[in-house]
């Protein structure tokens, strides 16, 4: 299921990475829903590159990117859904070896493989963190999923009746809302992985991801998945986890507001860093702080200077 929205510049490869893999109408669904685009409209490439075997549907109005995705899932047909965004693509043995390894696993909820993480010129970024050498379910993975988002949406197949059971992504989650269901699904069921590295994430500057980040919008998101998450969590471990994951939030804001800085988006880095701190202001986040101050004066920026200062002064407060 391939949710689209005024952008095809990745797209082909998007779907002819999936058609390359197809093992037939019989077996597998391949739709696009598109939210209304005003521009590239999608659905004249869909039709160059897979004529009719690929299904396309057009939302009668703009709904935004999570409905879009709650769309994908009410529209799938098959016992698994796959949600792969229009810039992120599959690389082969993905649906082969996913299929091989959940067949006899009707305990599992969902499965993914590791990450490629590539740049809009498809180089090699990184690799997603090693879950474990080998294939197999997760142990204990709730306490690490709630952490930390450690899962991306193009290397995920969750099972249908998890998705009807569990209920939708949530909308008010613009950032996190992956992150908030895979937490949901690792605290009902078993989770499969698979080492291998099977599917593509694409970073650039025109994702929505990168859109979000200009502001404080993202480290918001990620202190309310947090908060609707914890009841979710082990009661004997739940503050334990979530203060840490409060504190990898605040960390992960003060590298976002550096990087809006290297761009000269003030007031977003402020936005970012502030908002850090309302997640946690441990000792570990106080000198990450310190950190990107001394970093920015080093850079002989005066006006970060001063406003991550205010900063500071609140943190200490």
């Amino acid at each position: 299921m391939i949710p689209t929205y005024n952008r095809t510049k990745y797209f082909e490869k998007t779907l002819i990475s999936v058609l390359s893999q197809d093992p037939g109408v019989e077996e597998m669904q391949i739709e696009v829903i598109d939210d209304a685009s005003a521009l590239d409209d999608p659905e004249p490439l869909v039709r160059r590159v897979a004529g009719g075997r690929v299904s396309f549907v057009r939302q009668p109005r703009h709904i935004g990117q999570v409905p879009n995705f709650n769309s994908c899932v009410e529209r799938s047909l098959g016992h698994w859904v796959h949600i792969l965004h229009t810039d992120d693509f599959v690389l082969p043995g993905f649906y082969e070896r996913l299929k091989t390894a959940l067949a006899a696993r009707s305990d599992v909820g969902a499965g993914f493989c590791r990450a490629v993480f590539v740049d809009g010129n498809d180089c090699w970024v990184c690799d997603s963190e090693l879950e474990r050498s080998t294939p197999g379910i997760l142990p204990d993975f709730i306490e690490r999923i709630s952490v930390s988002q450690r899962i991306v949406t193009p290397t995920i197949v969750v099972r249908r009746n998890v998705y009807q059971k569990l209920g939708g992504y949530l909308p008010d989650l613009k950032y996190t809302p992956d992150w908030q269901m895979w937490i949901r699904i690792a605290a009902n069921y078993p989770i499969w992985y698979e080492p291998a590295a099977l599917a593509a994430c694409r970073i650039h500057s025109e994702s929505e991801t990168a859109n979000l980040m200009k502001g404080g919008r993202p480290v918001v998101d990620m202190r309310r998945c947090i908060e609707i998450s914890r009841c979710l969590l082990p009661p004997d471990h739940a503050d334990t986890i979530s203060r840490k994951a409060r504190e990898v939030a605040s960390l992960k804001a003060l590298n976002f507001a550096w990087n809006s800085l290297t761009k000269a988006e003030y007031r977003a880095a402020l936005s970012q860093a502030w908002e850090g701190l309302r997640c946690s202001s441990s000792p570990r986040v106080v000198k990450a702080l310190l950190l990107l101050l001394a970093r920015v004066a080093k850079a002989g920026v005066r006006r970060p200077i001063r406003m991550f200062q205010r900063v500071y002064n609140r943190a200490r407060v």
